[in-house]
């Protein structure tokens, strides 16, 4: 079944509707903004105020009040309240503040032309003007925070300038706000890209990583997701390496096996080779499974099985195994005597652990020679110890005796292609234990197999 989370609980549905809200609100601010620089801007045209007095003056003569009445409609439409006096009295109320109301009678006496800019934005004029009947009028104009320009004029400019504003707001903001959506994604799909063509060790660079949305989490589970493919990988090509160094021995006794039925004399002997033989092919087979099972293991997959294990007899079967080869150069396995000693893990595994210890402990004893075996239960531990009486490692040699393919300068007396003892190791580690390569006191290697006992749960 899918889910689906919710959006409020997404960084980057916030971070959208965020920068949505901002640029709407930075429209609003700059188109109220611009809206009051052109009203002032609007303002600063210079008023006619002789020609407005002998048009209100005009009006009246020819109207009379209701003359008056529609001329200063008129010049309201305009952005300008406008009146006559006569007598220091209005033919018509206009408003105006209250401090100028208080100081008009004094400019009415006066006789004189008054234009004052008192504040920004506001207008005041006081202008005579003789009628044709001799009478002398004064014209009081008011004109506050409105335009000159006609009304809807002005709405249209007004509107035009707020579309234009609002584009351009918005389009800066759309363009960051796709410019830091597009970047990671980019980088992602050029990171994919390079995956897709085989470069495992591809990352998407850290700077992508600290973002704390949906963009930076998908770059951390791209690296993450690489950094896994690019270890399974490796884990896929180590196991054909593996499979091959591990079927060498089992290929090679297959064939002797093969040869000597061949050359048997008795049917009863040659049907013992040949039954050995079938052996060696299921054992082949097994091991074949085990170390993909191992591959698997190592890369965080399922296909190890857990088992209790008695290494004893596990020991005591290999070295059987391995009396083969040790014959064919009077080589003696020595084991000492031991009891049960049980561990948790994939009895296969051991086996091909314990497998190549003993290979390489035959291969580089001297001929004649003897490889001792022991299996000890010191505190919660079991060691396992083989000791060969061979040429050695030198010291500075025996950390990187578990690297894959590295053959130490002894190498030479013997074949291989330095990946039994990384073998060992992976199978150490897969079951929570650990080997140790070191010189033998007297001369000779001895490696040390460190492996967790087995403690099962008490009954209740």
């Amino acid at each position: 079944m899918t889910s689906f989370n919710s959006p409020f609980r997404s960084p980057l549905f916030w971070r959208l509707l965020i920068s949505v809200c901002i640029a709407n609100v930075l429209v609003l601010m700059l188109g109220g903004l611009l809206t009051r620089s052109f009203i002032a801007y609007s303002m600063q045209q210079a008023f006619d105020w002789p020609a407005l007095a002998q048009a209100a003056n005009q009006a009246y003569e020819k109207g009379g009040h209701d003359g008056l009445d529609a001329w200063v409609r008129q010049q309201r439409e305009q952005g300008v309240d406008a009146t006559l006096y006569e007598n220091g009295e209005p033919l018509r109320e206009i408003r105006m503040p209250t401090t100028i109301r208080h100081t008009l009678p004094d400019w009415l006496s006066s006789g004189h032309d008054i234009a004052l800019n008192p504040w920004p934005g506001f207008y005041i004029a006081v202008q005579n003007v003789s009628g044709s009947d001799g009478h002398v009028r004064q014209m009081v104009a008011v004109s506050s925070a409105r335009s000159r320009v006609p009304p809807r004029t002005r709405e249209k400019i007004l509107l035009i300038v707020e579309w234009l504003l609002s584009l351009l707001t918005i389009g800066i903001i759309g363009w960051w706000v796709a410019r830091s959506v597009s970047q990671p994604v980019e980088a992602m799909r050029a990171a994919t890209r390079r995956m897709a063509s085989g470069e495992f060790t591809t990352r998407v660079e850290q700077r992508w990583l600290g973002q704390r949305d949906e963009l930076g989490q998908l770059a951390r589970d791209f690296n993450a997701m690489a950094e896994r493919i690019e270890i399974l990988v490796a884990h896929e090509r180590g196991v054909l390496q593996d499979l091959s160094h591990e079927l060498r021995s089992p290929l090679a006794r297959l064939h002797l096996i093969l040869d000597l039925a061949q050359h048997s004399t008795q049917p009863d002997e040659a049907a013992a080779h040949f039954r050995r033989a079938e052996e060696e092919i299921v054992r082949m087979d097994r091991m074949t499974a085990e170390m993909l099972a191992l591959s698997r293991l190592e890369g965080g997959l399922p296909g190890m099985l857990h088992e209790s294990v008695d290494l004893t007899e596990l020991l005591k079967d290999r070295v059987a195994a391995a009396h083969i080869d040790a014959e064919a150069r009077g080589i003696v396995l020595q084991m000492s005597e031991m009891g049960p000693m049980v561990v948790q893990g994939s009895g296969l595994l051991l086996e091909r652990a314990v497998d190549n210890v003993l290979a390489n402990a035959i291969k580089f004893s001297p001929v004649n020679g003897t490889v001792h075996i022991g299996l000890t239960a010191p505190d919660t531990q079991l060691e396992l110890r083989v000791r060969d009486h061979g040429p050695g490692v030198p010291q500075d040699e025996l950390d990187l005796l578990f690297r894959p393919f590295f053959r130490g300068t002894n190498a030479a007396q013997a074949g291989g292609h330095g990946l039994g003892l990384a073998i060992v190791q992976r199978v150490m580690q897969a079951h929570g234990g650990e080997v140790e390569a070191r010189g033998a006191d007297g001369g000779g290697f001895e490696i040390v197999m460190r492996l967790p006992m087995y403690q099962p749960a008490e009954s209740v």
